[in-house]
């Protein structure tokens, strides 16, 4: 029964200190299990493609990460790199200093920048950082990435201190409706908390733990 859950998981590797003996280990994990995708930064792309492109198994990446404050012009670069590098989706952070201080068409703007990048070739996640936004903010960049041509909200990076939660991802599914998926990342490291997600509205799990998500397993990663 929770082989089913392979199908929302993005298995996720995002550390700094990521060694090739730890991507080798997330590329096998997710080709057993089946796994929606990996979820790597730019510079694996490439291995992860070429270890990748016999299987089902997308690799996704990562733009802007982890603090969205790149210029929209490199965050178009990197978007047009990783397609370039075998790259089927692309999670982009939006500038959340411009979102607070209320430069919604400066944040919506840098958003198209990457949809527009990856039009036709990649899909594209927009990460809002929930954990620190507050809840007038969070609906104001789901709507942003909505009317930007996003594929996806996503919660967090998880690299600011704080992860996805069940009331988020009701929020979010709230102002984006039926038309976008909901990505669920941070802090997702069981059955119970990826049940959980889903049941509130998430059509996708971004974590590191999806070996132990399908097993039943409590799992210890903190991304």
């Amino acid at each position: 029964m929770t082989k089913e859950l392979a199908k929302y998981i993005d298995h996720t590797q995002l550390k700094p200190d990521t060694t090739k003996e730890k991507m080798d280990t997330i590329i096998e994990e997710a080709r057993e299990n089946g796994f929606v995708s990996v979820c790597v930064n730019p510079h694996w792309v490439s291995y992860c493609y070429n270890q990748l492109k016999d299987t089902n198994v997308k690799v996704c990446t990562v733009i802007g990460f982890p603090l969205g404050a790149t210029t929209s012009a490199v965050k178009e670069f990197e978007t047009k790199q990783a397609i370039s590098d075998g790259a089927e989706e692309v999670d982009m952070v939006i500038n959340i200093g411009e979102l607070k201080s209320g430069n919604t068409d400066f944040v919506k703007k840098d958003i198209k920048s990457v949809v527009d990048a990856a039009k036709g070739k990649a899909l594209t996640k927009v990460i809002i950082e929930t954990s620190l936004l507050n809840d007038d903010e969070k609906r104001i960049a789901c709507k942003l990435a909505k009317e930007a041509g996003a594929d996806y909200v996503k919660t967090s990076t998880g690299f600011s201190g704080g992860g996805a939660s069940v009331e988020d991802i009701r929020l979010m599914r709230e102002v984006v409706g039926d038309e976008m998926g909901v990505k669920a990342s941070g802090g997702v490291r069981d059955l119970e908390s990826t049940n959980a997600m889903i049941e509130a509205g998430a059509t996708r799990i971004g974590a590191s733990a999806g070996v132990d998500i399908i097993a039943g397993n409590k799992g210890t990663s903190d991304y």
